[in-house]
């Protein structure tokens, strides 16, 4: 059934008819899908369209399931290459506009990271109170066969709510490369274990400790000092997957540094000489929430406990100096201008700092948000003197260890035998025949993760230091946002019909026309493809032909299609440039036309799609 909370929003905000109209329904899934035309609608759920998207937005549930089984999808962009990649959240309160949010900081973020795959992000609405983990995996596994529809533009890895243990039922029901951040037996990249993103968290700071002398020529860092013998102090707002594994691995990279102080749910600890960093790390293994225990059981008694504080105001943690502040928090807003920010700290009570690297999320489209963002960095950044490393150029590591899960593909002899999906025994035992070989391609998605991370997020780190310094006017949310773009930019120039592309149905050259019409509705693009029996192009058939043969016919359902069907096709080649759809667009005064490779239908070029890679590509 369509989750609860989601029906309320619906009825709440979409007009009248809309469902009844455009509500797509196969075997009991039902999606309502919006395009970046549809304007209106899309403003209706809260999202608002702009030069980089969305380029789809999805309202899908499961109606036959007597469990609430729904959500929403947003591919937001496909610039730099299909499909989009971005998490699952899993909230009973989730709306579109929240996941519109987080899927254009996975535009930008996988633009920061020059990876080929756009931005996307997906979020269950999770039922109201407490779920049996049996429940919960069956709702992740419902969501799975409604998300598959769009594994051609869409492919998902964790996020709040879902885990690595999520993307393996996923990749059970849907196929191994049809979900990323797999558990390791499905030859998985293993995120939080291997503290991807924590770790470019280091290597950004490691890389400011060599190049952010380069700011002294502004004047809010004329002053500038930086630690000897890379020995920065550092504050972890957060001690969780991010900020635990940063602090640990900054321990191994920058043996000189002091984790200074860090803060959970319970509290924060500080100590000027530097925190028991593994000691901690292992605390958090085993039990997640350090702070208050650690203190309790490690200090009360001993003289220790003069030089270690301990606050049950974790946000108070943001009061004390250090050289470096690592928020890694599950919080928006850690400073705010004024108390109306509703930020963990205002800052006029910040501590003296010279460089912040987000390891949380902080980017938002908003523009209440972003003009919010704007007023922090006009003071933290250009009055304080306080560098800025912003966090999609920044925590893009997981994303990055993830990726390789789709750009190194699973081998064709380790793909899920088709009649094993959806049988999770079947799929455990394939896996246990295969482990060797998973382990061993674990290994090498490990190892190219790594050199992907360590060259993106320095490169990240020295073009905005260079921006920055090169234009006092210009603020460091905006240099992010400029790297992203450029790169989207690039990706863009070279952009090709296989690339723009989106999937068109097929059908058999003898079915009836009605067959036909049922395709158009359900894939929604005005077109299908007709297929002889080697599965080549015969001709198409157009909404437009449906309609007409109907006009002259009633009763016409019968119809042979090849009666109805247009054999002069005008057709695109995958490797055709924009320039060349638009202009055979343009001389044969058509919409859209199919892209066919060796006689094979592969999909659709139309013209919304065009003019949304135009309008990208001169965007600026």
């Amino acid at each position: 059934m369509i989750p609860h909370n989601m029906k309320a929003f619906l009825d709440e905000h979409l007009p009248a008819g809309v469902l009844q109209n455009r509500l797509i329904c196969e075997d009991g899934r039902c999606y309502l899908e919006l395009a970046k035309r549809d304007e209106q609608l899309l403003a209706a759920l809260g999202i608002t369209t702009d030069r980089l998207g969305p380029f789809m937005a999805v309202c899908m549930w499961d109606q036959h399931s007597p469990l609430q089984i729904g959500g929403y999808l947003v591919v937001d962009n496909l610039s730099m290459g299909r499909p989009a990649m971005g998490g699952i959240r899993m909230l009973p309160h989730i709306t579109p506009l929240d996941i519109h949010n987080l899927a254009r900081g996975m535009t930008l973020k996988n633009g920061a990271a020059n990876l080929p795959y756009g931005g996307g992000k997906s979020g269950i609405v999770a039922p109201q109170g407490e779920v049996s983990k049996d429940e919960h995996t069956e709702i992740v596994r419902g969501f799975a066969r409604l998300i598959r529809r769009y594994k051609d533009i869409y492919v998902p890895g964790p996020d709040v709510g879902t885990d690595d243990a999520d993307m393996k039922t996923i990749a059970m029901e849907n196929g191994l490369d049809c979900a990323v951040s797999k558990t390791a037996d499905m030859g998985g990249n293993r995120i939080d274990q291997l503290g991807a993103a924590a770790g470019g968290v280091v290597i950004a700071l490691t890389t400011l400790l060599k190049i952010m002398p380069r700011l002294k020529v502004l004047p809010q860092f004329s002053d500038l000092a930086m630690p000897e013998n890379d020995s920065p102090t550092v504050l972890f707002q957060g001690f969780g997957a991010v900020g635990a594994n940063a602090a640990r691995i900054m321990q191994e990279r920058l043996p000189n540094a002091r984790t200074t102080g860090l803060s959970d749910f319970e509290g924060y600890l500080h100590c000027p000489k530097g925190l028991p960093v593994e000691e901690l790390f292992g605390r958090w293994q085993k039990s997640k929430l350090v702070t208050r225990a650690f203190y309790q059981e490690s200090l009360v008694q001993t003289e220790a406990r003069q030089a270690i504080k301990f606050s049950n105001d974790r946000d108070d943690l943001l009061r004390e100096s250090a050289f470096c502040l690592v928020p890694a928090a599950a919080v928006f807003n850690y400073l705010g201008v004024d108390e109306s920010d509703e930020a963990a700290m205002t800052v006029d009570r910040m501590g003296n700092w010279r460089v912040i690297v987000e390891g949380a999320n902080t980017y938002s489209p908003d523009p209440n948000k972003k003009a919010q963002r704007t007023r922090l960095e006009q003071v933290v950044y250009r009055a304080k003197g306080v560098m800025i490393a912003n966090d999609y150029l920044v925590n893009s590591g997981g994303v990055i260890f993830a990726a390789q899960e789709y750009y190194l593909p699973t081998p064709e002899h380790l793909q899920i035998p088709p009649e094993r999906l959806g049988d999770p025994e079947a799929v455990e035992n394939w896996l246990k025949q295969n482990a060797a070989e998973f382990a061993e391609l674990s290994q090498k998605r490990k190892e190219s993760g790594e050199k992907w991370r360590e060259k993106v997020i320095s490169a990240n780190m020295t073009q905005l230091v260079d921006y920055l310094a090169k234009d006092p006017n210009l603020l460091p949310c905006d240099a992010a946002e400029r790297i992203s773009l450029e790169r989207l930019s690039a990706r863009e120039q070279g952009r090709v019909a296989k690339d723009i592309m989106i999937s068109i149905a097929l059908v058999p050259s003898d079915a009836p026309l009605q067959l036909a019409a049922e395709k158009i509705v359900e894939q929604n693009n005005n077109m299908a493809a007709v297929v002889d029996s080697n599965q080549n192009m015969a001709g198409i058939v157009t909404a437009w032909d449906v309609t007409r043969a109907v006009a002259q016919n009633p009763v016409c359902g019968d119809m042979p299609i090849d009666k109805v069907m247009k054999t002069e096709v005008v057709s695109a080649s995958p490797q055709d440039s924009l320039p060349d759809i638009l202009r055979k667009l343009e001389e044969n005064r058509i919409s859209a036309m199919p892209v066919v490779d060796g006689g094979k239908v592969i999909g659709v070029v139309n013209s919304d799609l065009l003019a949304y890679s135009y309008v990208q590509r001169n965007s600026d």
